[in-house]
């Protein structure tokens, strides 16, 4: 018997390269695994390629589920955003998408698990670090940094596939992005994007929706509902949280929402610069702080943002399986439960425009937020409290005029 590798396939010349690489390598049986965490169409045919390849079987798992309610959602709540301009689509989703290969890899009692991710991206740092979390006896191959990898081009990929008999209409020339979607974001980088002295073309780029420019003229309302934190209706309708988010989507693609542009900091130390398109995870997540802001008093939204930055530190760098993540988000669910109310806005050319939030639980009092005088509130008692809590500047303004005059 053939010992077993799970293979994290994609469908793409990489993945597909590998199942010969690995057959001819390691005498392994090749059971590939395509994790569906929302790419669409980029599934299609997979199987039919993956046993063509040399693959033994082949699963395809829906994930989308999941990865919205147990993954996307806690990034939401803790508001985490990495450098404060990336909403982590693929850093969530590889953690799930690791933890179902280890699971397939027991089932298979498969003895190790690899990925075509590169060595120079954060990708091999997030699958590596949850299997080593849930499985630590797996051996782990990344085809990118064995020895007994030699493909360096597209070109070389196909002719070593040809020479394995398997002839795929890949092209040889790569005049695309480099691009990773899911059901929340769709990245990319290569092309114009390697120098950041370069605008992006956007018309050539964007796949989810279009330049602020491009947008309608005339804007479009939408209300959002959330119960503890979780959102589960839109426009008045109910729906589960995956199906909110592809509606999202289209209504912010159309309006030119959720573009972002940046220079991040990887977790293996360089630079790179890439453009996110996250239409209806901008929406979803300016909603949730609409209404956070409404409901938390000032000591808690403080301390949860720091929360949140250090929550999107440890998803970008692959930390989800590691104790932190867990007693940060425990923190962060005790502050969803009164996170309930309606969210209201108007999206405008790339804009999310406040319409109105409500909520039975707003700490905002009309009476005291207002110029005129009310009984829970005297104007004369600030004098009182502005005394005792400036005491400390007027004590070191006197000493330094004391120890001036001397």
């Amino acid at each position: 018997m053939k010992e077993k590798v799970i293979l994290a396939y994609s469908g793409g010349l990489d993945t597909t390269a590998i199942i010969p690489w690995l057959k001819e390598n390691f005498d392994y049986e090749v059971i590939c695994v395509c994790l569906d965490v929302g790419q669409g169409n980029e599934l299609d045919g997979l199987e039919e390629r993956a046993m063509y390849s040399g693959a033994s079987k082949l699963y395809i798992e829906d994930l989308v589920d999941e990865f919205c309610d147990d993954y996307i959602m806690p990034c939401v709540q803790a508001n985490a955003v990495y450098e404060n301009k990336y909403l982590l689509g693929t850093s969530m989703a590889r953690p799930l998408m690791a933890k179902r290969l280890v699971e397939i890899a027991r089932m298979e009692g498969a003895t190790a698990i690899c990925h075509g991710a590169t060595g120079k991206g954060n990708d091999q740092v997030r699958f590596e670090l949850t299997i080593k979390a849930l499985a630590p006896d797996l051996k782990i191959i990344a085809a990118w940094r064995s020895d007994l990898w030699t493909m360096d081009s597209r070109e070389s990929e196909i002719e070593y596939c040809k020479a394995h008999g398997i002839d795929l209409p890949f092209s040889s020339n790569d005049n695309s992005y480099s691009r990773d979607r899911n059901l929340w974001h769709i990245s990319h980088e290569g092309l114009e994007l390697e120098s950041p002295a370069n605008e992006p073309n956007y018309d050539h780029l964007l796949v989810l929706g279009v330049s602020p420019e491009k947008a309608p003229e005339e804007g479009e309302y939408v209300s959002m509902t959330f119960e503890k934190g979780v959102p589960v209706a839109l426009n008045g309708k109910a729906m589960k949280v995956s199906e909110i988010i592809t509606e999202l989507n289209e209504l912010g693609g159309k309006h030119g929402i959720g573009i972002v542009d940046i220079v991040e900091n990887r977790v293996v130390g360089m630079k790179s610069r890439g453009v996110y398109e996250t239409p209806g995870g901008t929406i979803l997540l300016e909603a949730h702080q609409q209404l956070e802001e409404l409901i938390h008093d000032r000591d808690t939204m403080t301390f949860k943002k720091m929360i949140g930055n250090r929550f999107a530190d440890l998803v970008y760098e692959g930390k989800w399986f590691t104790p932190l993540r867990e007693a940060l988000q425990a923190f962060i669910e005790s502050t969803q439960q009164y996170v309930t109310g309606e969210v209201k806005f108007k999206l405008y050319k790339g804009n999310i425009i406040k319409a109105g939030t409500t909520s039975p639980y707003s700490l905002y009092n009309e009476s005291l937020a207002s110029f005129t005088t009310g009984d829970l509130y005297d104007h004369k008692d600030a004098e009182g409290f502005i005394n005792l809590y400036g005491l400390s500047l007027k004590v070191r303004a006197m000493m330094q005029a004391e120890n001036e005059n001397k």
